[in-house]
């Protein structure tokens, strides 16, 4: 597969695949457009607007600097997949999960998306994350892993699918398979959870923007706050995929120690005997 990864600019916003341009699920606070208490499980027709994205990116890009990687095919220029990531106080969404918040020296990773058939991608842009943000002096990555029920259909390596038809839900039994878990969790809380899974499994929830769990626990990341649906994950810049960067470094120092080594031994060999 030939593909180039390279960081997200807004001359480049249109190239995006349509779903990454109009959904701001993690960039518009679910208060500012309804009435009703704060909760992660809004209205997601509320939170389509590219208008509105196009508007976050360029803030962050101002203030903070990059806040996405992209990978594009080498054979049609087409972009197939992408990674999301900003300061926690950028993300409006961040603050509403039942696992929040995220830890104050972490640089929230929001999404990685990748399109069909192009999955072996998402490995690919985590790393390109994890090497801005190393070389930026970040100390950590966090990112809200969702825990995908049974029914639910995973759309790539990332994770993003669609949430399980209702009845498929019931017909599981849905929460009993969880009920050990949820007993440490808020009665608020597993009534949203459970309300969720089986009144309105297609609202609320972008699940096309949350990080499969499986794939962030694959990737190194190590949990940090448990949860039976969307538990909160932690790498270590200093561990877990860091550690390329200082290979890559150790590398580098070794190539030119070993190419000045070779450059004496030349010149050692072109004096002539007699001279030595």
């Amino acid at each position: 597969m030939n593909l180039a990864v390279t960081r997200l600019d807004l001359e480049s916003f249109d190239t995006l695949p349509l779903h990454t341009r109009r959904c701001v699920f993690w960039e518009v606070d679910p208060a500012s457009t309804r009435d009703t208490e704060k909760s992660i499980f809004g209205d997601f027709g509320s939170f389509e607007s590219e208008f509105d994205k196009e508007a976050w990116i360029s803030g962050v890009m101002l203030e903070w600097g990059t806040c996405a990687q992209v990978a594009v095919d080498g054979q049609t220029g087409h972009v197939v997949g992408n990674a999301f990531y900003a300061p926690p106080r950028r993300v409006p969404r961040s603050t509403l999960f039942p696992t929040s918040p995220v830890s104050a020296d972490a640089v929230l990773l929001t999404s990685i998306r990748t399109e069909p058939g192009f999955e072996e991608a998402a490995p690919i842009l985590l790393d390109s994350v994890v090497t801005d943000l190393v070389r930026r002096g970040v100390r950590a990555i966090e990112a809200f892993g969702v825990v995908r029920v049974p029914g639910e259909t995973e759309t790539g390596t990332a994770g993003p699918a669609p949430a399980a038809h209702p009845d498929d839900v019931a017909d599981l039994g849905a929460l009993e398979t969880m009920t050990s878990e949820m007993r440490q969790w808020a009665d608020e809380a597993i009534v949203e959870i459970s309300r969720t899974m089986h009144d309105s499994p297609q609202q609320g929830l972008c699940l096309q923007c949350i990080i499969d769990a499986d794939f962030l626990k694959d990737s190194g990341f190590d949990v940090v706050a448990s949860h039976p649906r969307f538990p909160r994950f932690r790498l270590e810049l200093d561990e877990g995929l860091g550690w390329k960067h200082e290979v890559e470094h150790a590398l580098e120092k070794l190539v030119v120690m070993a190419a000045l080594d070779l450059a004496g031994r030349e010149r050692e060999a072109a004096v002539p005997v007699g001279r030595r």
